[in-house]
């Protein structure tokens, strides 16, 4: 619940604030020639989070809940942010007036459950075709390429139907990683674990060279007709704006967790670990380009001087929180997490991989790789086995008896004891 709380009910709270900020301090500027939608938009584009390099130096071992909540806050916050952007496009201010907030909220919530049901049955689908029928069984080259292909699939389909595509293969995902990842050979788990990171490492190395080289786009710049001053104050506004709406939903629903928790959650999020919370969420990355993009210019390019201004305004904010914000993330975590430091020293220092250490490293990492410091597939899923072998939640409890007794025999997977 409060990873959940974070990731949507925080977006909402992030977008009103930034929303409603910048179409009140823009005009004060010299800069107001938005259209409603498009300060709603800004909402959106603004809200969405990049927690990559707050992960890298979160240790799982010594704050595993901090770890999860900051996990899952940025994958969540990322879907909400593209489902409300979408919700936000698809509004026609002209036609609305007092229902304005109900119509966002609604076509939220319809792309949001309609997105979750066409990945859920896709990735369904991919199992049930990899369990029951012989299609490329026992093949590497088929099952891989059955598995990007259903994925794939999944996100054309709610392109055409006028969904949320990230949504839908997201969900598709999390199903196929649930069931189809056992009835597929050890051999393809290990070729499509790798084929997969590689490919989003590389994608997203690819944005990020983009925008760097549509940084040194003149003819962007002088598009925007806006003066230095001007873009100054646009950029700190949206800044300040970033800071107070994420302020304003992480330590209200973390003292609203706090004060909630049951006995399966006694540890509380401290002040501390609400700062770090804070800071793992002010960083702008892909997410943002990629809507400011598809906001502000047609296939990339914009004749308009204030889009154009908004397109190098973001610009200049993903740089300047991904470098400035990402490169003061380790000593801040040092300074509020100290025993955390102390840690990092003695991993570095010792090198050791105790099984300790194989219960507590991040589930993505799976096979053996050739430098020796990945985990066995095997350790990996006994690690995830331990976490699930005692749920502490009722409805837990209730899915777990449903899955094993009727999901896993249909659609795949071991079943837990």
């Amino acid at each position: 619940m409060t990873i959940m709380s974070f990731g949507v009910f925080g977006v909402f709270i992030s977008v009103a604030i930034v929303s409603a900020g910048c179409y009140w301090l823009f005009p004060k500027v010299g800069f107001g020639k938005l259209d409603a939608s498009d300060y709603l938009a800004l909402g959106a584009i603004f809200s969405s989070t990049d927690t990559v390099c707050t992960l890298q130096v979160i240790n799982q071992d010594e704050t595993p809940r901090l770890y999860s909540l900051v996990f899952g806050e940025g994958v969540v916050n990322d879907a909400t942010a593209v489902v409300l952007f979408n919700a936000i496009k698809n509004l026609n201010i002209s036609h609305l007036k007092g229902g304005v907030v109900l119509k966002v909220i609604s076509d939220f919530l319809y792309l949001f459950a309609t997105s979750t049901i066409l990945g859920i049955s896709m990735g369904l689908s991919t199992a049930f075709v990899l369990k029951a029928l012989y299609l490329g069984r026992h093949s590497t080259d088929r099952e891989v390429a059955l598995m990007a292909l259903m994925a794939y699939l999944s996100y054309m389909l709610a392109e055409l139907l006028d969904l949320s595509g990230i949504l839908t293969v997201f969900f598709c995902g999390i199903v196929m990683s649930h069931y189809a990842w056992h009835n597929v050979t050890a051999s393809s788990r290990i070729t499509t674990k790798h084929i997969f990171a590689t490919l989003s490492f590389i994608a997203e190395t690819f944005i990020f060279l983009y925008v760097g080289m549509d940084a040194l786009d003149i003819d962007k710049w002088k598009t925007s007709k806006a003066s230095f001053k001007t873009s100054i104050s646009i950029f700190g506004i949206i800044i300040l704006l970033v800071l107070l709406g994420r302020a304003a939903f992480v330590y209200p629903i973390s003292i609203l967790s706090n004060n909630m928790s049951g006995s399966s959650e006694r540890t509380p999020i401290t002040f501390k670990h609400q700062v770090v919370i804070w800071w793992a969420g002010l960083m702008r990355g892909a997410v943002s380009i990629a809507l400011a993009y598809n906001q502000f210019t047609f296939s990339g390019v914009t004749s308009d001087p204030v889009h154009a201004t908004i397109i190098t305004s973001t610009i200049i904010i993903v740089f300047f929180t991904t470098l400035v914000f990402g490169f003061l993330t380790r000593p801040l975590i040092s300074t509020m997490l100290p025993r955390h430091s102390r840690a990092l020293s003695r991993g570095h220092s010792t090198g050791s991989n105790s099984p300790k250490d194989d219960f507590t490293l991040p589930f993505f990492s799976t096979d053996e790789d050739a430098s020796g410091s990945g985990i066995v597939l095997e350790q990996a899923k006994r690690s995830i086995s331990l976490l699930l072998e005692r749920p502490v939640h009722t409805v837990h409890i209730y899915w777990r008896k449903f899955d094993d007794k009727f999901m896993r025999p249909i659609f795949g997977g071991p079943q837990s004891h």
